[in-house]
C-alpha cells in the first residue's frame, strides 16, 4: 500500500514538472511569434521587404524570434 502511494506521489510530481516545462516552452514560442509577426508586419508596411506569412515562415519566426525575422529578410532580398 505504501509503495502505491509513493508511486502515485512521484507520478504526480513528474506530471507537474512536465506540465510546467511544456507551458514555459509554449509561452516562449508564443512571445517569439508575436514579436516576429509584429516586426514582419512593420517591415512589410514600411516597404522594406515583402515577406509572405506562410506556415514555414511562421515556424522560422516562432523558433528564431528576431533572428528568424532577420533570416527571412535576408532570404527575401536574395
Amino acid at each position: 500500500m505504501v509503495e502505491i502511494l509513493v508511486f502515485l506521489l512521484l507520478l504526480a510530481l513528474v506530471g507537474y514538472i512536465v506540465l510546467k516545462l511544456t507551458l514555459a516552452v509554449v509561452k516562449w514560442l508564443a512571445v517569439n511569434t508575436i514579436v516576429g509577426l509584429v516586426l514582419i508586419g512593420l517591415l512589410n508596411f514600411l516597404g522594406v521587404t515583402n515577406i509572405e506569412i506562410t506556415p514555414l515562415s511562421l515556424l522560422i519566426v516562432a523558433v528564431g524570434g528576431v533572428l528568424g525575422v532577420f533570416i527571412l529578410v535576408l532570404l527575401s532580398l536574395v
